[in-house]
């Protein structure tokens, strides 16, 4: 059985927290010599575009793998290395090789750092020359989801295929440190004050056994899936539980462990999270580690038809974001090609279901906005969480992938009259 564990460090934690507050905007901190901006992953592609955050004006491209040439050839020379280079491009990345996974930028808007799943690394690249300034090869053979401390001093990466996260400094890219996963880690977050990190792994999300009528078979062959809240400074797990378990205690059966894209709510003690083959979210209570809520959103006719092992990576809906006030929430409809946002009180919705082929992240911007990146249409869409109209659409590069609010330092903007015109439904 595999077990939960929650420690009473956690409590006191909580206990402890500041008074519940609207969340500040994602992304680095406001400053006088920076601009703030969207990057786009384009992952397929190896670039990431980077667009005004508030005028969405397309601003410049980056290269992401400008080393391609020279990891290529070290791919090619370790059989190992070479086999799952090829099994990344034939079972997860849909026939194409994945070099743009998530990024982050520097306060000061100098540096974006991003992993490739492809090259298995992390790579801080200087956006005044394009050049690499430091990199860091996984473990394993896959990097993933990122996450970024509060102050900008450290990076959190998924080593796929090693079941750990390396904490990293992002001034020299070396490790700082390292925490247990499952199998796969995928998703982390900081809390808004540094001092704690929610994580997720999703298990083996690429084996073609996924019907309910084998699940025992299915259960085993996923492996080790678990959500775990981490004491930041010193990587020890304060907390570790199978939230299938969780679920299947609060009445809720047959539905799966892996935790996949999260959101939090102000006060940083609930949880609401995308759960394999689940068209929807739960709600979690992290003192109680008990599921006190599920959404079930709508399942398109398309959807409706498909097998399990049809989903993209046993991802129904992958992408959720909260606004700043924690009233409303921003879905990745995956399978179904919607958006929604949803009413946080009541789970009432209004769907989007027009925006494009495989929304795969959502993530707030600028005032008030949820950014949505449409990966089988190369754009994102922006939504307003307000008055639940979509405001623009941004054409980007091949495959968007994750979507990030970030900064871009002001000497580094394009001169006046070179930017791209802003992009508008």
């Amino acid at each position: 059985m595999r077990g939960i564990a929650t420690t009473a460090a956690v409590c006191v934690l909580l206990l402890a927290a500041p008074a519940a507050q609207a969340a500040g905007p994602e992304g680095p901190p406001k400053r006088p010599d920076t601009h703030p901006v969207m990057f786009v992953g384009n992952n397929w592609e190896g670039t990431a575009d980077i667009i005004d955050a508030r005028t969405y004006r397309w601003l410049r491209r980056v290269n992401t793998i400008p080393d391609r040439e020279e990891r290529m050839r070290e791919i090619l020379l370790q059989p190992d290395r070479t086999a799952f280079f090829l099994g990344i491009r034939q079972v997860v990345g849909e026939g194409n090789d994945q070099f743009t996974d998530d990024m982050f930028t520097s306060h000061d808007g100098r540096f974006v750092y991003v992993s490739r799943p492809s090259f298995a690394d992390v790579v801080g690249i200087d956006l005044s020359n394009g050049r690499i300034v430091w990199r860091f090869p996984m473990e394993g053979y896959r990097a993933d989801h990122m996450a970024i401390s509060p102050d900008g001093t450290h990076l959190l990466v998924s080593d796929s295929t090693a079941n750990k996260v390396h904490r990293l400094d992002t001034a020299t890219g070396a490790a700082t440190g390292a925490f247990p996963s499952g199998d796969s880690p995928h998703e982390n977050n900081y809390t808004r004050d540094g001092s704690r990190i929610f994580h997720a792994s999703i298990g083996r999300v690429y084996t073609p056994i996924d019907r309910d009528e084998i699940d025992p078979v299915r259960d085993e062959t996923k492996g080790e899936r678990v959500f775990q809240i981490v004491d930041a400074s010193t990587l020890q797990v304060l907390s570790r539980w199978d939230m299938g378990e969780r679920l299947e205690a609060a009445g809720h059966e047959g539905m799966d462990s892996a935790v996949r894209p999260m959101a939090l709510d102000p006060p940083e003690q609930k949880v609401y999270a995308q759960i394999s083959f689940h068209h929807g979210f739960v709600e979690f209570d992290v003192a109680s580690g008990t599921v006190e809520r599920v959404a079930s959103l709508p399942v398109s006719e398309e959807a409706q038809a498909m097998q399990r092992e049809e989903y993209l990576l046993d991802s129904a809906h992958h992408g959720l974001a909260m606004n700043a006030e924690g009233t409303k929430l921003c879905v990745a409809g995956t399978m179904s090609d919607y958006a929604a946002i949803v009413r946080r009180d009541t789970f009432a919705h209004k769907l989007f279901e027009d925006i494009g082929r495989k929304p795969y992240w959502a993530t707030n911007g600028l005032d008030g906005t949820c950014w949505l990146s449409v990966s089988g249409d190369d754009r994102v869409v922006v939504l307003d969480y307000k008055t639940e109209r979509e405001i623009a659409r941004i054409p980007v590069g091949d495959h968007p992938q994750r979507v990030r609010l970030g900064a871009l330092n002001k000497e580094y903007l394009p001169a006046p009259g070179r930017a791209g015109r802003p992009v508008r439904p």
